[in-house]
């Protein structure tokens, strides 16, 4: 089985990958958008992409993606506590001629603290992730940089670390999801925190208490909402498509019905699965 990631390799996205399908071939990508296209034109069975992180929120391309295409479903989640390092070539002797820092910029926001107390006149520049920044590092022995990135990617292209653990917030974990086209939800013997459901939602126009109305179909049932997050739908100022999740076996007939009330009201409703969240290490 092939399984698409956000890479490059050593990115927290294949770590995640690594420990879901750590059997399977995985295959890196450059962006989310590949991650996607890959699944779509069945170029890979399935792709691990991030989709939240506890610091810096909703990651809006996986949402957006996740709309664009209607027969790509989520089957699992999994959480990953974040460690960030500061790291270098290991031909450089110390941190303080440091003459740039390299990472994603979620790293870099992750980090602003730390890095502006330690380093606050080098410049910080943002990578398109925190392994490509490990990787440009270490392809360049003989300049003062430095990257944030974690000790997988340290480890892969022989960087040291020189300062760990500087994420400013202790728990920081980002939640990623295992997309694919199959009707199957993913299993396996990971520790699993319970199954949620995720539904993308539009309401049919935008008039005084349209959210309230759709709200009411799940708090009569009382479903449990775990988020509720509306993402613009491109066409206009005021157009909004809405992310919810509902904590909870989807078997209850209640919960079934809620879907066919929220279309007779006139919402587009768009079922991503139940699936189960799994609890990662780093």
């Amino acid at each position: 089985m092939k399984i698409a990631f956000l890479g490059p390799e050593a990115s927290f996205t294949q770590l995640t990958a690594t420990q879901l399908f750590p059997n399977e071939e995985l295959i890196p990508k450059a962006n989310i958008l590949d991650c996607f296209l890959a699944v779509q034109n069945n170029e890979v069975d399935k792709a691990v992409v991030p989709l939240e992180n506890s610091i810096e929120g909703t990651v809006s391309m996986t949402l957006d993606y996740l709309y664009q295409t209607p027969e790509i479903r989520v089957e699992a989640e999994a959480v990953m506590p974040i460690a960030h390092h500061l790291m270098i070539h290991p031909n450089q002797e110390n941190d303080t001629s440091i003459e740039k820092i390299y990472s994603h910029p979620q790293a870099l926001a992750q980090s602003f603290h730390s890095l502006n107390k330690n380093y606050p006149d080098v410049p910080k520049q943002e990578f398109a992730s925190t392994a490509a920044a490990a990787k440009r590092v270490s392809e360049n022995p003989d300049r003062k940089i430095a990257a944030v990135a974690n000790k997988f990617a340290a480890e892969l292209y022989g960087l040291k670390i020189i300062n760990d653990n500087i994420h400013d917030v202790e728990e920081n974990h980002t939640r990623f999801i295992v997309i694919s086209k199959s009707e199957e939800n993913f299993d396996s013997d990971l520790n699993s925190s319970g199954k949620k459901t995720g539904l993308l939602i539009t309401l049919p126009q935008d008039h005084a208490g349209g959210l309230h109305q759709v709200l009411s179909v799940f708090a009569w049932r009382n479903m449990n909402l775990s988020k509720i997050e509306s993402r613009t739908l491109k066409t206009k100022l005021g157009n909004y498509f809405f992310f919810v999740t509902v904590v909870g076996d989807w078997n209850n007939v209640l919960y079934i019905n809620s879907i066919d009330e929220l279309r007779a009201i006139g919402a587009d409703v768009k079922f991503l699965g139940n699936y189960k969240e799994f609890l990662l290490e780093s």
